[in-house]
């Protein structure tokens, strides 16, 4: 595998790359790679999948009626 060293990278962005190694629990190392790799090679997204998926939870959610005022309670309820 080859090696890479990084120089001259400003502090703001070594933080950036700190705190998410830290939220994604990686090191900074593993960080800059998936940065990279998901830069290089990104997700793509198959559409007949997601439409698919998409269908398939409005199909689930087809007898659940969302209106304002079910909203409205459900954001009051537990408030004083």
């Amino acid at each position: 595998m080859a090696t890479l060293t990084l120089k001259n990278i400003p502090d703001n962005l070594y933080n950036q790359l700190k705190e998410a190694a830290k939220l994604h629990h990686r090191s900074i190392n593993s960080e800059i790679l998936y940065c990279v790799e998901r830069t290089i090679n990104p997700h793509k997204i198959n559409v007949n999948e997601h439409l698919a998926m998409a269908k398939q939870l409005r199909a689930k959610t087809a007898n659940y009626l969302l209106t304002d005022e079910k909203i409205d309670k459900a954001k009051s309820e537990g408030r004083p």
